[in-house]
C-alpha cells in the first residue's frame, strides 16, 4: 500500500465523534487566524519556528503536514487554535480533534529531529482579548508513536481500501475505450485539446456547438489523465439541474461501455440485459461519482436547526458517518438518491454525509458556488489535501454573472430596522450608533443611486462596532439571537470581508428605496448599501491557480477576451473554437430588419411581430419557441396574437413558476406537435433544453438581449471601460447576444433536425452584431 493522508484529514478520520452541531457559534475569520498565529510566535523566543514541514509513515500510510510552532528552548511542539467567547464553552468533540493533532505532529517532530521526549501544547488564543491559554502534556516518543499508530491503525484499514480503488480505478481507466466507437464531428478535437491542457497543467476555453456531445467530450479525457497520474479527481460543475444529469448521461455511457453487451449502471455493479445474464454483473464499475445538491434539497427535517438538541440525524452524527460512508460507498453512483437511502439507513443527516463523501470520490458534480463561492467546499478540500484537480464548468458562459453574485454584497436600511427592534438590550447602543450614521448618509444623497469611492468611515466603523458587539453577544449566549437580527449579522459580516477586499474590480454604490407598502408613504426614505463586485477576475484567479486544469466550456463563449478578462483565466489560457456538425441547410435566419424593438418602439413592435409570428406558423405549422425581453412585453405579444389570430395554440411562461410547472411547460412540446411556447430570454428555457425533430422547429427571437440601461449598468459600464476600453461591448453586447445565440440553438439539437429562426430587430443587421453570431449561420 501507497496512501498519502493529511494530519488534519487522518484525525478529522480517526478522532471527530458526537453530534453534529452547526448553530451558529462566532469563530475568527481567516484573517484573524493568521494574526493569532503571528501574535503567539511575536511572544515567543527567538529560537521558535513555525510552519514547520512534517511528514511520517507507517505501514505504507505516509502522514504529512505542517506544525504550527516549536520553541526549541522549551523542547514544545505547539498547535494554535484561535477563538471567540468562552473557551469553556468549546465542545469537548473539538477538544479533542485539536489533542490528537497535536499529538500526531508531536510525533512527526519527534522522528524528524530525533527527539526522545518533547512537551505537546494546544495554545487557545482569543482573538478578541488577545489572550493565550497554554494546555501542555508530557510525552516521550514512545508514547506519542503508540498514539501515533493508534491513528494510523484506525485509518489503515480505510486506506488499504482507498489504495485498491485507486488501483482499480486506474486501471480501468487505462483500458477504457470511447464508448461509441467513433467520435462525433468536433468531438476529438475537444477531446485532444482538454487531454493536454490537464497533462500540461493548463487552462482552456472551449467554444463548441450543441451535438457534438461536449459533455462526454471533456470528461473522457480527464479520465485518462486521471489513469496517467496527471490529475487525482474532477469537480464538474454546472449552473442547471440539466448540467448535473448531462454529466451523469456521460458517465452512464462509460459506464455501459465498461461491460460487456448493453448494460446499465445500477451503483454496485452493472444491471446486464445480455441474454442468458441474469441480473447484476460482478464487475463493479469502478469510478466514484458524487452528486451534491443544495441544503435546503437534501434536509430531512427543515425548521430544525443542525444539532443533536434540534435534529436526529445530527445527533451522534460522527458516531455513525464512518458506517454510513462505507455503505454509500457499496455503490459507485452516488446521486441524491443513494446518498440519501445510505444516510437514512444509519440515521445521519444525508447532506453532510454528501460533505463527508465529497472527500473520497473521483468525480464529483456540482453548482459552480462548491468551487468558486468565497466558502467553496471542495476549494478548501483541494487546499487542505493538496489535490491535483481538474475544473470542469460546463455553460461557462453562466459564470462572469453569477460570480458578481458571490462576490456582491448588499445592507439593507430597512433590514436593519427590524434587526434593531428584535435586538436584546446589550446590542441597543451599537445598532443605534449604525443608524444614526446610516440615516446621516440617507439625508445627504442627492440622486436616488449614487456611487461612492467607498463607503463612508463613519459608515463603516459603526458596522465594524455593531458586528463585533454581536459577535460578543454571541460568545456569551450563542443560542438565544433572534433569526432577524442573525440574517443582518450574516449580511454585514460578509459586507465587511468585501469592504475589506476592494479594489477597482467593485464599486460602491447607495440607493434610495422606495418606500415599501407596509411602511406606509410616509415612512422615512431608507437606502441600501452595496460593494458590488464587477469583475469577478481577482476573486478567481486564486481558485484557477488552485487547480492542475481548468476547463470552461459552452456553445458561446465568444469573444474569448472578454471571458479570459471577466473570469480572471491565465494569461497563456488556450482557446478552441470547435466547427459544429450542422450545416447551414438545416437552420434558416431571417432578420425582420423593419422591426425596432427598442423600449421607445415597443408598442409600434407588437403588430408587426404578431404578424411575422402568424405567417411562419400558417406557412409551416408545428411547436415554436418565441422569446421576449421581458414578461410585460411578452404578455402584450401573447394577448395581441390571441386576439388577432385565436386559432394558434399558445403557452406561456409565468413569472416565478417552480419545477413543477417548468416540466409542465416543456411537456408540451413533447406531447403537442402544434403551438407556440413563449418565453423570458436569459430565463429558464433559453438554455439546458434539449427538444429534438419535431417537438421544436423554430424560434422568435424579439430582442437583442441586452441588459436594461439604468444608473447601475451604466456604472458597471464605466468601470468596465476603464479596465478593458470597451465598457459598453462588456456590459451590454456581450451579454445580450450570448443569450440570443443559446435561445436560437434549441432549434437544432441533431445533425437530423432542420428549423427556423427569426432575428426580429433591425440591429441584427448591424456588423458588430453580426459577428458575435454562429459562423455556421447563414443569415438572410
Amino acid at each position: 500500500m501507497s496512501y498519502v493522508v493529511a494530519v488534519r484529514t487522518l484525525c478529522e478520520f480517526t478522532a471527530k465523534r458526537g453530534d453534529l452541531d452547526l448553530r451558529f457559534t462566532p469563530a475568527p475569520s481567516a484573517a484573524d487566524g493568521i494574526l493569532g498565529h503571528a501574535a503567539v510566535a511575536g511572544r515567543r523566543d527567538r529560537g521558535y519556528t513555525t510552519e514547520i514541514a512534517l511528514c511520517g509513515a507507517y505501514r505504507g500510510l505516509t502522514v504529512r503536514g505542517r506544525a504550527d510552532g516549536y520553541d526549541a528552548a522549551r523542547n514544545r511542539l505547539e498547535e494554535i487554535k484561535t477563538y471567540r467567547g468562552d473557551l469553556e464553552r468549546m465542545r469537548e468533540n473539538h477538544r479533542a480533534l485539536h489533542w490528537a493533532q497535536a499529538r500526531v505532529y508531536g510525533h512527526l517532530m519527534c522522528e524528524t529531529r530525533g527527539l526522545t521526549e518533547l512537551d505537546v501544547a494546544l495554545v487557545y488564543f482569543d482573538v478578541v482579548s488577545q489572550q493565550e491559554t497554554l494546555l501542555t502534556e508530557r510525552h516521550t516518543a514512545h508514547t506519542l508513536r503508540a498514539f501515533f499508530e493508534q491513528q494510523c491503525e484506525r485509518f489503515i484499514a480505510w486506506a488499504e481500501r482507498e489504495d485498491l480503488h485507486r488501483a482499480a480505478r486506474n486501471a480501468f481507466l487505462t483500458d477504457l475505450k470511447f464508448p461509441y466507437g467513433t467520435f462525433r464531428s468536433g468531438q476529438r478535437e475537444l477531446s485532444v485539446a482538454v487531454y493536454r491542457a490537464a497533462r500540461d497543467g493548463g487552462a482552456l476555453l472551449a467554444q463548441a456547438p450543441t451535438g457534438i456531445g461536449k459533455t462526454l467530450g471533456t470528461i473522457f479525457p480527464l479520465l485518462k489523465a486521471c489513469a496517467e497520474d496527471h490529475i487525482d479527481r474532477i469537480f464538474f460543475l454546472t449552473a442547471k439541474t440539466t448540467g448535473r444529469a448531462l454529466a451523469f448521461d456521460a458517465l452512464d455511457a462509460l459506464a455501459r461501455a465498461h461491460a460487456s453487451g448493453e448494460r446499465v449502471w445500477a451503483g454496485a455493479g452493472i444491471e446486464s440485459r445480455d441474454a442468458g445474464d441474469s441480473g447484476i454483473s460482478t464487475q463493479p464499475f469502478p469510478l466514484r461519482v458524487l452528486e451534491l445538491v443544495a441544503r435546503d434539497k437534501a434536509c430531512e427535517h427543515p425548521g430544525h436547526s443542525c444539532d443533536g438538541q434540534s435534529c436526529p440525524l445530527a445527533r451522534g452524527f460522527y458516531d455513525r458517518v464512518t458506517a454510513a460512508r462505507d455503505t454509500a460507498l457499496r455503490s459507485t453512483r452516488l446521486s441524491r438518491d443513494t446518498v440519501r437511502d445510505a444516510a437514512l439507513a444509519h440515521d445521519v443527516c444525508p447532506y453532510y454525509l454528501a460533505q463527508e463523501l465529497a472527500r473520497w470520490c473521483d468525480v464529483v458534480i456540482g453548482d459552480y458556488h462548491y468551487y468558486y463561492d468565497s466558502g467553496a467546499l471542495l476549494y478548501a478540500l483541494t487546499q487542505l489535501n493538496q489535490w491535483r484537480i481538474a475544473v470542469l464548468v460546463d455553460e461557462a458562459h453562466n459564470l462572469p454573472d453569477r460570480a458578481r453574485r458571490m462576490y456582491t454584497a448588499t445592507l439593507d436600511q430597512r433590514a436593519l430596522k427590524a434587526a434593531r427592534r428584535a435586538a436584546p438590550a446589550a446590542l441597543r447602543q451599537p445598532f443605534e450608533r449604525l443608524n444614526r450614521e446610516w440615516n446621516a448618509l440617507t439625508r445627504a444623497c442627492t440622486q436616488r443611486y449614487e456611487v461612492v469611492p467607498a463607503i463612508p468611515s463613519r459608515v463603516q466603523s459603526a458596522v465594524q462596532n455593531l458586528t463585533g458587539a454581536m459577535t460578543e453577544q454571541l460568545s456569551e449566549t450563542p443560542f438565544g439571537m433572534d433569526d432577524t437580527v442573525l440574517r443582518f449579522y450574516f449580511d454585514a459580516l460578509h459586507f465587511m470581508s468585501l469592504v475589506e477586499q476592494f479594489g477597482d474590480h467593485s464599486l460602491c454604490d447607495v440607493t434610495l428605496a422606495s418606500p415599501a407598502p407596509a411602511y406606509g408613504s410616509h415612512a422615512k426614505p431608507a437606502t441600501s448599501l452595496c460593494v458590488r463586485n464587477v469583475i469577478p477576475a481577482p476573486f478567481l484567479a486564486p481558485r484557477h491557480a488552485a487547480a492542475r486544469t481548468t476547463v470552461m466550456f459552452s456553445g458561446t463563449l465568444s469573444p474569448q477576451h472578454y471571458y479570459r478578462d471577466t473570469l480572471g483565466l491565465p494569461a497563456n489560457t488556450g482557446w478552441l473554437d470547435v466547427a459544429g456538425p450542422f450545416k447551414a441547410e438545416q437552420l434558416v435566419v431571417h432578420v425582420a430588419a423593419h422591426v425596432s424593438t427598442r423600449w421607445r418602439d415597443r408598442e409600434a413592435s407588437l403588430a408587426p411581430i404578431v404578424d411575422l409570428i402568424a405567417r411562419q406558423y400558417r406557412a409551416r405549422p408545428g411547436n415554436y419557441l418565441g422569446f421576449l425581453s421581458s414578461f410585460d412585453y411578452l404578455q402584450r405579444v401573447v394577448a395581441l396574437l390571441r386576439a388577432q389570430f385565436p386559432e394558434v395554440p399558445v403557452w406561456t411562461q409565468e413569472p416565478g413558476m417552480d419545477e413543477v410547472a417548468r416540466d409542465a411547460f416543456i411537456a408540451r412540446f413533447r406531447t403537442s406537435t402544434c403551438g407556440i411556447g413563449f418565453a423570458v430570454l436569459g430565463g429558464a428555457f433559453s438554455e439546458g433544453i434539449d427538444l429534438a425533430g419535431e417537438q421544436l422547429i423554430g424560434a422568435f427571437i424579439a430582442t437583442l438581449g441586452l441588459p436594461q440601461i439604468n444608473d447601475v449598468n451604466e456604472q458597471m459600464r464605466r468601470t468596465m471601460h476603464a479596465q478593458f476600453g470597451n465598457g459598453y461591448d462588456y456590459v451590454y453586447l456581450y451579454p445580450g447576444l450570448q443569450k440570443v445565440v443559446q435561445a436560437a440553438g434549441r432549434v437544432i439539437r441533431t445533425e437530423q433536425d432542420v428549423g427556423i429562426v427569426h432575428l426580429i430587430d433591425d440591429r441584427y443587421r448591424r456588423a458588430d452584431v453580426r459577428r458575435l453570431l454562429p459562423r455556421w449561420w447563414r443569415v438572410q
